[in-house]
Order: C-alpha cells, then sequence, then structure tokens
C-alpha cells in the first residue's frame, strides 16, 4: 500500500474559450446573425474585449466555456470538500464496485509525514484498517454476502486517508470562484495544492481568463477578515504581484 502521489490531468476543455466567451457577450448586444458574428469574433482578436469583460464583472458570459480534470491521488478526505462545489459534475471511483482487498493507496499529511514517530503510527494504522477490510470482506463472503454487496460494507472501515480517483467539470466562472477559495492559504492543504495545479494547467489554455484567479486577497484586502492568514504580501508575491 504505498503513499499516492498528486496527478492533475486536464483532459478537455472548450476549443477556444475565449473567444466563446466573446461571441457570448457580443451576441447579447449585436444585431448581426450567429454566422456573421462568429466570423467577425475569429478575425479579430479578443483579448481586451474579454479582459474588459472580466474588469466590467460581466461574468454571465465567462459560464460558457467548460474544462474536464482527471484527478488522482487525492484522499477522500480531499474529494468530499471538492464536491461542496455544486455547480460541476463528477465522476469518482467507487469503493463499492472496486475492492481495496488486494489494498489501498493513501495520503499522508505533511506535519505527520515529517514526523518519523507519526508517520510509523499513520502507516501501522493503514495496515491495520486493509486488514481489518480483508476480515470483514471475508467473513461477509461466508455469510453469503459476496462481491460489491461485501465491499459496500467492509468500505465503512476504510480511512479518510483512502486514495481516491475523480473527474471534475467546471465552467469558467466556476473555476474562478473556486481558485478563490481553494488557493486560499486557510483552505485545507490537500485541496489547496490540487487547485493550484489545475489553475497552471487552465492559465495556459485560457491566460486572459484566468489572469487575475487566485486567492481573493491578490487584488484586494482580504476576504477572511479576523480568520485571515495575515501572509497577504506573501501570497502575492507567490503569484507574482507586487502589491
Amino acid at each position: 500500500m504505498p503513499e499516492a502521489r498528486l496527478k492533475v490531468i486536464l483532459l478537455r476543455h472548450t476549443p477556444n474559450p475565449e473567444e466563446t466567451v466573446a461571441m457570448a457577450a457580443k451576441l447579447c448586444y449585436s444585431p448581426s446573425n450567429i454566422t456573421a458574428l462568429k466570423d467577425k469574433i475569429e478575425t479579430k482578436d479578443q483579448k481586451s474585449f474579454v479582459s474588459k469583460l472580466i474588469q466590467m464583472g460581466h461574468m454571465t458570459p465567462i459560464e460558457h466555456p467548460t474544462f474536464t480534470f482527471a484527478i488522482e491521488g487525492i484522499s477522500r478526505a480531499c474529494s468530499h470538500q471538492l464536491v461542496r462545489h455544486r455547480l460541476a459534475s463528477y465522476s469518482q471511483q467507487s469503493q463499492r464496485y472496486v475492492s481495496e482487498e488486494t489494498g489501498f493507496d493513501y495520503i499522508i499529511p505533511p506535519v505527520i509525514k515529517a514526523d518519523k514517530e507519526l508517520k510509523h503510527e499513520f502507516v501501522t494504522f493503514m495496515k491495520e484498517a486493509h486488514k481489518r477490510y480483508n476480515t470483514m470482506v471475508k467473513k461477509l463472503n461466508k455469510k453469503g454476502i459476496k462481491g460489491e454487496s461485501a465491499n459496500q460494507d467492509a468500505r465503512f472501515i476504510l480511512p479518510n486517508a483512502a486514495e481516491t480517483k475523480i473527474m471534475v467539470t467546471m465552467n469558467a466562472r466556476e473555476l474562478l470562484h473556486f481558485f478563490r477559495q481553494r488557493c486560499c492559504n486557510r483552505a485545507q492543504w490537500e485541496i489547496r495544492k490540487m487547485s493550484e495545479e489545475m489553475l497552471f494547467l487552465v492559465k495556459k489554455i485560457a491566460p486572459i481568463i484566468f489572469s487575475k484567479a487566485g486567492p481573493g486577497c491578490l487584488y484586494a484586502p482580504c476576504p477572511e477578515g479576523d480568520y485571515t492568514c495575515g501572509k497577504i504580501q506573501e501570497v502575492r508575491r507567490k503569484y507574482g504581484i507586487n502589491k
């Protein structure tokens, strides 16, 4: 049962996402038909227009481009946080249909991993959890409960540290909200690391849409109020912002 490693892949995205945003925005105000509007937009650079939309806070057109990620090497604890973002679609590896009898990968929190004694205790518990899981499956099998019926009950023994795999689709506007919440220093370390990987990938595809994406303190006072991490300048430097 090895320690799992985070992996984030951008599987699919709307082609030319910033042109799509421009098309949606200009359609609202243009008397042109769709074909004429499409041809006009495709022959002109839309960067300044999309940037202006974002500055104005005209966010509805930003909902049209979508991005689909494949994510592995995260814990069930992390995925439980992820699916709280409701404006998204999810498909997650099932512990009912996928047996963990041969072992499960797991995530070790950095604080625990850095301490030899804590890490030993953690890994020992993971091994014990796997042993108990297998024992429960075997006992259920003896009672005539097999396959996914056994898995679905035995999985109650598995820890939040167990690794999972998930596909996520979000539109660009929801991603901006997601990054604002989860790139924040006060976000749990695992989902923060994952969101930073996602942001790195989408910036390559839609640099204008995501030019100012990140935690809420990048261009304004910290939105956490009394719960601020107190490291606003450090966070801004991390994102290459000198202000």
